[in-house]
Order: C-alpha cells, then sequence, then structure tokens
C-alpha cells in the first residue's frame, strides 16, 4: 500500500470515528478541506478496504468482518492491525509500525483525543507522541497497552 493510500485511509478513519458523515460526498468534501482530492470511485474502494458501511449514524465498521470485529473503535483495530512496539521515554511514547503504518495509526490516536495528549508526529513506520509530564505518558501508556489485548 503507498504512503498516500495509507495516508488517506488514516484520515477517512479519523473522520469517520469523529463526527456522523452521512454519504461519500461529504466525506470527499471533507476530504478536500484536508487538501486530499479523491475520486468518487477510489473513495468507494476506500470505504470497501477499510470495511466501512453507511448505517443511520454515519460510516462504520461493518459487513465483512466477525460481529465482534464490526464493534471494536477505530483506535483499537489500528493499534492491534499496526502496531509493533511501544516504548516511553520520559514525556515521549514511541510506536513502531511496519512501513506505512504510522499514519493511519496516528490519524486513530488523534481520533481518539486522549487528554494526556500534547502532540503526535508520524513518519513512515513511527509514531511519536508527546505528553506534557512524565505522569501523562504513563496515563496514555496504560490506555494504549489495554486496548492490545
Amino acid at each position: 500500500m503507498s504512503a498516500t493510500k495509507t495516508f488517506r485511509h488514516g484520515q477517512i478513519l479519523r473522520l469517520v470515528s469523529g463526527e456522523r458523515i452521512a454519504n461519500q460526498e461529504e466525506l470527499r468534501h471533507r476530504l478536500a478541506k484536508q487538501k486530499l482530492r479523491v475520486t468518487q470511485a477510489t473513495l468507494s474502494r476506500d470505504l470497501q478496504e477499510l470495511k466501512l458501511v453507511k448505517t443511520n449514524e454515519g460510516y462504520k465498521s461493518g459487513s465483512g468482518l466477525p460481529e465482534e470485529a464490526a464493534t471494536v473503535p477505530p483506535l483499537t483495530r489500528a493499534i492491534r492491525e499496526f502496531l509493533l512496539d511501544l516504548r516511553p521515554a520520559q514525556n515521549l511514547l514511541v510506536l513502531k509500525t511496519p512501513p506505512s503504518g504510522a499514519q493511519p495509526l496516528a490519524a486513530a490516536v488523534d481520533g481518539a483525543r486522549f487528554p494526556e495528549i500534547a502532540g503526535t508526529i508520524a513518519g513512515d513506520d513511527t509514531v511519536l507522541i508527546i505528553t506534557p509530564s512524565r505522569k501523562a505518558r504513563e496515563s496514555l501508556q496504560k490506555k494504549i497497552e489495554a486496548q492490545v489485548k
């Protein structure tokens, strides 16, 4: 998967997990506001690959997934799919992913809106999470580790 596609998938997951998006056209407009221009065909493929379905409440995880996986929040799904290693460093948390996995994982982390996070930076295979203190990092680390189980 290309870095652009991976980034786009991460942004789609962040958008649909953070708010109700009624249809593909609305999702295309939201992506365009972030300077991500996609055709309807590409967006349709993305939604299918992400296994997102349109419901009365907007896009949700759905068909094609086992029933339990359909109820898994986007952050949990991203952590289980992309997180390889978690490394604490003072007030920083470093998340290691496979190549091209950092963008969707960072988007899911940002979408979860943890109060402990001051900011995130994502590269190709590394997400750096910055917290205001070591105590905040420890709290966040426990929350992320709990998602893996």
